[in-house]
């Protein structure tokens, strides 16, 4: 097949390219002379931040970012534990941690290198994002290959082969794509050009080809195929963990965390205790001999309710326990911190863990502020459920006082870059952008119930249980 003129590609990204905050006006008209360089800080910035995440979600980290971090140099400079919470929500938690690996790399030798392979060779910088950084920042001659360009390779040389199994094929074919000499004079505008192509008219479904710049030299629109390509090999289910975590909160408002190993899945990120992440549900009993404070004082663990968390190779299931206590002990806080409650939402909390804090939050807001007084707890929540039933195992569901109904929502892994659904090729995914979550507020029944406990009606056990909900659709 005859490479599409690229002149065509450059005419309508000129006319309809994307404004993003990331981009500068440089609107350049065929000499590739265009009126500002890019920054190089700015474009790596985003485009780590857009490895598996949308735009429309990276838009406001990185704003906050650039304003907390205006240069590589104040980010090298900066705690890693302040770059870990200013990333916490944004998911793929390795990402933040590489990104300050990496600032403090570029600030000690004196800036940014300026060829693919020395890119590469700084920390969290793949095949993919060096090529970006080198088309779009320095004017390299080379095709970065996203999600957005594999599809537009696939269905310009009408590649049936699935993915991933044809991904090393069309990155080379893609490679191939800025041979005219009008590519190569303006690398940067032509790499933008084929995301935007990608993100807007060549989407992954009803791709308008109508409108497309290259229709004329797309095999699949010839043959009619365009719609289905790439296609994709059948998904492998994934496979369910099981956990318990533990809220505890002391009468000064005061909540108990602690730190992730510093190697591993959410590694150095701030979470509540707990127990493992295995294959088998935890029984009620073998989850509270891990509970950080056991017997919380005289006030029994209440369970808060579930959380269902998608990673990128498993699916993980967690029941959550609240409990609140006059005060800790040294013994309590030997392997972690406290941290007051509104200060530990701001802290590198992960997505889950955050949604984790805010359902034993809930709860425990439901109860007496008196320590004296027994609390009267919230229906538990279930974040991400959309059935009946417990994380615990059958085996420990005897003797267990009967709890209440509550709301659903669900978490998933959002699809990468401007709205298309792969991530970038090469790319290794760590944890996933968290779809927003709403917690229902408590029933009326429920609402009775805290009431008759606040004036004196006793404690109320309250019915384990979660009632269907919406399901969030994909946007990261």
């Amino acid at each position: 097949m005859t490479i599409p003129p690229a002149h065509a590609l450059l005419h309508w990204y000129d006319r309809h390219s994307r404004t993003l905050p990331w981009r500068l006006p440089d609107r350049q008209t065929g000499d590739g002379a265009g009126t500002h360089a890019p920054d190089p800080y700015r474009v790596w910035l985003s485009e780590i931040m857009l490895q598996q995440t949308t735009v429309k979600a990276v838009i406001p980290y990185y704003e906050k970012f650039l304003a907390l971090f205006p240069t590589v140099q104040a980010l090298a400079a900066a705690d890693r534990e302040q770059v870990l919470a200013a990333w916490a929500g944004l998911g793929y938690y390795s990402r933040a941690r590489n990104l300050h690996a990496c600032a403090q790399a570029v600030a000690a030798r004196g800036g940014f290198p300026t060829t693919v392979a020395g890119l590469q060779a700084l920390p969290g910088i793949g095949a993919y994002t060096a090529a970006a950084v080198a088309a779009i920042a320095f004017g390299v001659p080379v095709v970065p290959v996203d999600g957005n360009v594999e599809r537009v390779t696939a269905r310009l040389f009408n590649m049936a082969d699935p993915l991933p199994a044809a991904r090393r094929t069309l990155a080379t074919l893609a490679a191939g794509l800025n041979a005219d000499p009008q590519a190569r004079a303006r690398p940067s505008a032509f790499a933008q050009a084929l995301f935007d192509l990608g993100a807007s008219l060549c989407s992954p479904r009803q791709p308008a080809c109508g409108l497309c710049p290259w229709h004329a030299n797309c095999a699949a629109h010839a043959a009619g195929t365009a719609a289905s390509l790439p296609r994709k090999a059948p998904k492998v289910a994934r496979p369910v963990r099981y956990g318990v975590h533990f809220l505890a909160m002391d009468a000064a408002g005061q909540v108990l965390l602690r730190r992730r190993p510093e190697t591993g899945l959410l590694a150095a990120m701030t979470e509540l205790p707990g127990t493992d992440w295995r294959p088998q549900p935890w029984p009620e009993a073998e989850a509270l001999s891990h509970a950080p404070v056991q017997a919380a004082r005289n006030t029994p663990w209440q369970v808060a309710g579930n959380v269902r968390h998608v990673f990128t190779h498993f699916t993980l299931e967690l029941v959550v326990y609240a409990a609140r206590l006059e005060r800790f002990s040294n013994h309590d806080v030997r392997d972690g911190f406290l941290l007051p409650l509104e200060q530990a939402r701001g802290a590198s909390l992960p997505s889950v863990m955050r949604k984790c804090l805010d359902l034993g939050a809930r709860v425990l807001a439901c109860g007496t502020d008196s320590a004296e007084q027994a609390p009267a707890p919230c229906a538990p929540v279930q974040h991400g459920f959309a059935g009946t039933g417990s994380l615990l195992a059958p085996s420990a569901k005897a003797g267990v006082p009967r709890r209440g109904r509550a709301g659903s929502a669900r978490t998933q892994v959002p699809p990468s870059k401007a709205g298309d659904a792969e991530p970038p090729a090469g790319a290794a995914p760590p944890e996933p952008v968290p779809a927003p979550v709403s917690t229902p507020g408590p029933s009326r029944r429920g609402a009775a119930r805290t009431a008759a406990s606040r004036t004196g009606g006793g404690r109320h056990a309250i019915r384990r249980g979660a009632a269907r909900a919406g399901r969030r659709g994909s946007p990261a």
